[in-house]
């Protein structure tokens, strides 16, 4: 088996191969060709931490795939990263492990990013002008991917604690350069000044309303992936002209679908969309909610996996396990 570090992960990764990828997920998932189990979460109270183990195998498909990845908010304190994580290959053919992939969490914060660019992109979005509510990793990769599909002239962050929202501006201000980022004071303020807008945060009450947001608006959220979290207002879904999101079921139980389940007949699936656009009022509000697939984890862990073939194995380690 091969084991795969996240330095070399890294350098052959692109976002915009991986956004390409992320539709391919998307859209086999709505075409019924994945079997893509419910997650398993573990809680540990102790550290008010998070444990999300997903898994994905695509009929005819290579590998199947199982990831676990981890939340730890009180790394930051031990001077660690929140997010840790790997992805495991296996053989569809022989269930033998393939390749462990010893991400630290890269290619689900990745894979969470591309997909709302994605989203993005599918629905003719041409913005220049995006705001983050969120101040972690994810909203520098959001901030990357959406560069990738947008000409973007400025954007707009938020987070609750002043010093890791000023942080994240600065690098933001290195990993787009040419961007001008800008600090809000509230939610509403961002959804004042842009009408694209990516929720990644761990809120547990909602941080926007219909009432905040200017005609035409679409938001990714992206936070929502646990019973109890939620970033919206129901009435915001409620409103909305198109409501997507990446798993009915999955975004019933995690998503911000849990709080307004009497919309899951008017939800679309959105490897649906990608497939065969449905019309909507482009004037309308429109949402995309993510509760992250574990078929998007089979898609990104076999792209980068393959991407690392004709690397020097002096890259990577080999063991017999």
């Amino acid at each position: 088996m091969r084991v795969i570090e996240l330095e070399s992960i890294q350098r052959t990764f692109d976002p915009a191969e991986a956004i390409d990828v992320m539709r391919q997920a998307l859209v086999s998932q709505a075409r019924g060709e994945c079997d893509t189990p419910m997650p398993m979460h573990l809680s540990i109270p102790t550290e008010q931490a998070e444990v999300h183990i997903k898994s994905s195998y695509r009929q005819g498909g290579e590998y199947f795939a199982v990831k676990v990845a981890a939340g730890f908010p009180r790394n930051l304190e031990r001077g660690l990263s929140v997010g840790s994580g790997m992805m495991l290959l296996l053989s569809a053919e022989t269930g033998q492990p393939v390749a462990l992939l010893a991400d630290e969490g890269f290619l689900t914060d990745a894979r969470t990013a591309a997909v709302s660019a994605l989203m993005t992109r599918e629905l003719g979005r041409t913005d220049r002008s995006l705001g983050i509510l969120g101040s972690g990793i994810q909203a520098r990769l959001q901030a990357q991917m959406h560069a990738a599909v947008l000409d973007l002239s400025e954007i707009w962050i938020w987070g609750r604690t002043p010093e890791r929202v000023e942080s994240c501006a600065q690098d933001l201000r290195e990993l787009v350069p040419g961007v001008e980022v800008k600090v809000a004071a509230t939610p509403s303020e961002v959804a004042r000044n842009t009408r694209l807008i990516v929720t990644a945060t761990a809120a547990r009450r909602p941080l926007l309303s219909a009432a905040d947001l200017q005609p035409g608006t679409h938001i990714s959220a992206v936070g929502s992936d646990t019973p109890g979290k939620q970033e919206l207002d129901p009435d915001l879904l409620e409103r909305a002209s198109l409501l997507l999101v990446d798993s009915p079921a999955q975004c019933e139980r995690l998503g911000e679908l849990q709080h307004a389940v009497h919309l899951k007949d008017v939800a679309v699936e959105a490897g649906a969309f990608c497939d065969a656009p449905v019309p909507f009022d482009s004037e309308g509000i429109t949402v995309c909610d993510f509760t992250g697939l574990g078929v998007e984890d089979l898609f990104i862990a076999s792209y980068a996996y393959e991407k690392q073939q004709g690397q020097p194995e002096s890259e990577s380690k080999s063991t017999g396990a």
